[in-house]
């Protein structure tokens, strides 16, 4: 009797265990048939924005006299977002907003928008990224087809975080990073495993879809070899301060312009036609344009590009110009993205630390590759891997120690204030639990003694 018992219990069991993974496959089976024409879809747009890109920028290098363009160019777009474009402004911001607490979702206009509004930026030489866009792209996109499939909240929320992941993912050519970030960049301290595997999928598809239409991304090269020693980590870590630090320069000379030029231009399709008349002014004052558009690509066969960095010539203050110019477009309001200037910026500061720390030039701009936007974006488990996919594994340690250390060296800032501070990095002063960026600054400037 006893035997009979145990085996009707095993056999229920069995029925059990198989019933459980019957409805796990057919779970597997509906999210692919959402998500990976998502992510194709976003693969094939981030395409097209990586080829406009291209196109744009070799046309304004045709043209020189595009740049006078500049002003009028972000009136039109400024004014584009005035009349049609406000629910979706906020950008990233917006995205991350709706990933922490799902509501109206993401605008399907945001997509045309930010693609017709970066385009014309570097077309007529706004010193801009295109990770914005990209990520973009991915959320209104993953958005739409969540209403469509008729998604519940948490559906939506792994929905939008796969958007986000296919547009990074795509337009860098980072799979692996692309859906880290999607999962760390939501919060400081903690990293959304619920949506992991989605996320890898959907990165890696976006950028699949990518390469299949005949777009390639830039190859950086790391010549040099040097053992990876504990004094080689030493430096990599000294570095690191310096990239954390300048990362948190850059976030806050962006929000604080940002907000100024707000208050003393209230229309918000002015501020563009300043920032474009000041931009204008930079390249007369330095006698360059060098620091234009994205900093691939170089008008001149001199030119400064990314690239240059990696070389063995030095290149002291390319970092700070670099910074001026983005922080002037961006905050001005022009669309795009702060990543790849962050690229740029991180690598000549890279370079130009090198001889101060007895290190080859190319090595140091990859350790500022990568670690200067793992401080500005408070993601340093997807730069890791960013340093990883970009300059292979042998400098895998002083990648990571450089960028944990900038992360840790640029506070409670960020360039996406509606991240939330899970963990904070010290103990936090002036904002409660699960504050975000925006909140912290806030408070940190209600704390400021008065003179």
């Amino acid at each position: 009797m006893r035997a009979t018992f145990r085996n009707l219990i095993d056999q229920l069991d069995a029925a059990a265990f198989f019933r459980e993974r019957h409805s796990h496959a057919l779970s597997v089976v509906r999210w692919a048939l959402v998500l990976i024409p998502m992510a194709a879809a976003v693969g094939t747009l981030c395409a097209a924005f990586l080829w406009s890109l291209d196109a744009v920028t070799r046309l304004r290098f045709a043209f020189p006299w595009l740049l006078y363009g500049l002003p009028l160019g972000g009136f039109a777009v400024g004014l584009l977002y005035h009349w049609m474009g406000r629910s979706v402004e906020a950008g990233n911001n917006l995205i991350v907003e709706q990933i922490h607490e799902p509501g109206g979702g993401v605008p399907l206009r945001m997509a045309p928008l930010i693609f017709f509004g970066t385009v014309a930026t570097h077309l007529f030489g706004g010193s801009a990224g295109r990770e914005g866009t990209a990520v973009q792209l991915g959320g209104s996109l993953a958005s739409g087809v969540g209403r469509l499939a008729r998604l519940d909240e948490e559906a939506t929320r792994i929905m939008l975080m796969t958007g986000v992941a296919a547009g990074f993912g795509a337009v860098f050519g980072t799979p692996i990073a692309g859906a880290i970030f999607a999962l760390e960049v939501l919060a400081i301290g903690r990293v959304e495993y619920r949506a992991l595997v989605p996320c890898l999928i959907a990165a890696l598809v976006g950028d699949w879809v990518c390469l299949g239409w005949g777009v390639h991304h830039i190859a950086y090269r790391v010549s040099a070899s040097v053992p990876v020693d504990a004094l080689l980590v030493a430096k990599a870590g000294i570095a690191g301060v310096a990239f954390g630090l300048a990362g948190l320069s850059f976030a806050e000379a962006n929000h604080a312009l940002g907000g100024w030029l707000k208050r003393i231009v209230p229309f918000g399709p002015l501020r563009p036609v300043a920032g474009g008349v000041a931009v204008i002014a930079l390249v007369y004052l330095f006698g360059t344009r060098d620091y234009l558009g994205l900093g691939t690509l170089a008008a001149t066969p001199g030119g400064i590009t990314i690239t240059s960095f990696f070389g063995p010539q030095t290149y002291p203050w390319s970092w700070a110009l670099k910074l001026l110019f983005t922080v002037v477009t961006l905050s001005a309001g022009f669309k795009g993205g702060e990543v790849t200037p962050l690229f740029f910026i991180g690598a000549a500061l890279g370079n130009a630390l090198a001889p101060l720390l007895g290190l080859p030039t190319g090595l140091c701009a990859a350790l500022g590759f990568v670690a200067l936007f793992a401080g500005a974006a408070n993601t340093p488990l997807a730069c890791s891997f960013m340093g990883i996919e970009l300059f292979g594994a042998a400098y895998a340690v002083p990648i990571a120690v450089a960028c944990f250390v900038a992360y840790l060296c640029s506070g409670h800032s960020g360039i996406y204030l509606s991240q939330r501070v899970a963990i904070p990095k010290v103990r936090p002063k002036g904002f409660g639990p699960n504050a975000t960026l925006r909140e912290a600054r806030a408070g940190r400037g209600r704390q400021r003694p008065r003179a």
